[in-house]
């Protein structure tokens, strides 16, 4: 069974960081991208960044880029979202995901809240 366990999220003021992780387990994680979405309160779930499998590559929203950066360990089977200068529009809950097959991923999310 394809599973995520999302950790590192919390309460931040407006321009700290955080640093969140991802760990899969149940498939080949090192042959897989893996994206981060995140959904604010009273809003749609939104892509948010995405790492391809070897780490060599990844790609963000605009409202984050140069802010976000993605990595990843595959001899962790895990990926990392670094989040510096953070702002309150960042506040939601953020969920790690990948398609396997048919199957779509999510992880369970963890809760990032920027606020003074």
């Amino acid at each position: 069974q394809v599973q995520f366990v999302e950790s590192g999220g919390g309460l931040v003021q407006p321009g700290g960081s955080l640093r969140l992780s991802c760990t899969g387990s149940g498939f080949a994680f090192s042959d897989y991208a893996i994206y981060w979405y995140r959904q604010a309160p009273g809003k749609e779930r939104e892509w948010v960044a995405g790492i391809v499998s070897t780490g060599t590559s990844s790609d963000y929203d605009v409202a984050v880029k140069g802010r976000f950066t993605c990595s990843r360990d595959n001899s962790k089977n895990t990926a990392y979202l670094q989040m510096s200068n953070l702002k309150p529009e960042d506040t939601g809950v953020y969920y790690c995901f990948t398609a396997v097959g048919t199957e779509d991923a999510w992880g369970q999310g963890t809760q990032v809240t920027v606020s003074s």
